[in-house]
């Protein structure tokens, strides 16, 4: 018999997890607050057991926990679900602060459990393949990355936008660079709810050449999910929203005539993969790394690093746009 998890949270996002574990045999209980949400999931399921508390979902026999409630309780029902004895798969972010994310990190750690954190870009076929070349040396020395994700609408009351979008851009930008930022900047604005940004610019500094930015926003009046790689050879673009050719290589850059810096203009390919759904990858790495006790892809480790850099963002942001040291979230914690 295959592991059994039980899914915490069965809203917007929930919903898709529910399916997709259900897809993959894996799926033994739901649990919401709401008993409406439950039943109208129920109804389209068999032989899965409900709950409306958290708590008797954690005494229930599945060895594996998917939390997919708001942000806030993130920390929360992770720690008790790790103290249960649980496996645990928590959608980004992992905490709302570093520390916590750190006490859960050690706790699974030391309970040996796995804990996985639902980076789901890092899942997906195009930024696997992109990751793969730029491993390879394909574009070269990276020079400069950037991101936007924007959209209208998905307001968010308890986060900021930062918190909400830009968790996917930090976890494929750090696995593509292979080291954190050693500095942070962000700005963002306040439109239509006080003290929660719904726009923000957050620049990222690393040793060496590389340089990084992520733009995000819920007050835009398209929605665009790119992201751009610049090498010293070539540069990729990963288009989300685009149907075809959701990434493409351009042969393209600078060469120097007479020393003079003049632009190379020559191919440009679309790259294919399998359309693969990431949340499916995603959901079954996780089952993965629990049947074979091998750490996630997206572990809490990896979790952490990108729960620093959106913690020294945010103390950018209240310090109108100061540059912060990623140190300084490290130094802030052990001093607590």
């Amino acid at each position: 018999m295959g592991i059994k998890v039980g899914v915490a949270g069965c809203g917007n996002w929930g919903r898709n997890l529910v399916r997709n574990f259900s897809q993959l045999g894996a799926l033994g209980a739901i649990c919401d607050e709401s008993p409406a949400v439950l039943k109208k999931q129920a109804a389209a399921l068999s032989g899965v057991r409900t709950f409306t508390s958290f708590e008797r979902l954690l005494e229930s026999d599945e060895p594996a926990v998917v939390i997919a409630t708001p942000a806030a309780m993130h920390y929360t029902q992770a720690k008790e679900a790790l103290l249960a004895g649980k496996h645990v798969f928590v959608e980004k972010p992992l905490a709302l602060r570093y520390y916590q994310g750190l006490e859960l990190v050690e706790l699974a750690e030391s309970r040996k459990r796995i804990l996985m954190v639902g980076h789901i870009l890092e899942y997906h076929p195009a930024v696997a393949l992109l990751r793969r070349l730029a491993c390879a040396g394909e574009l070269g020395k990276l020079w400069y990355i950037y991101s936007n994700r924007l959209n209208l609408g998905k307001v968010r009351q308890a986060e900021n936008a930062l918190w909400s979008f830009a968790p996917h851009d930090i976890a494929v930008i750090t696995s593509l660079v292979g080291s954190e930022p050693s500095l942070v900047a962000s700005l963002g604005g306040t439109y239509l709810q006080g003290g929660i940004e719904d726009v923000t610019m957050t620049n990222l500094v690393y040793e060496g050449p590389v340089r990084a930015h992520i733009f995000v926003s819920w007050l835009h009046p398209y929605k665009e999910q790119k992201l751009v790689v610049v090498g010293d050879r070539k540069m990729a673009v990963f288009d989300d929203t685009a149907r075809d050719g959701k990434l493409k290589i351009y042969d393209k850059g600078i060469e120097w005539n007479a020393g003079l810096p003049v632009p190379r203009q020559t191919a440009e390919s679309v790259l294919f993969f399998e359309p693969t759904e990431p949340l499916e990858i995603e959901c079954a790495h996780f089952l993965s790394s629990v049947r074979e006790g091998t750490q996630p892809l997206t572990d809490g480790r990896s979790a952490l690093r990108v729960l620093r850099v959106l913690e020294a963002s945010q103390m950018s942001l209240r310090n109108g746009g100061a540059p912060v040291p990623l140190q300084d979230v490290a130094t802030r914690v052990a001093a607590a």
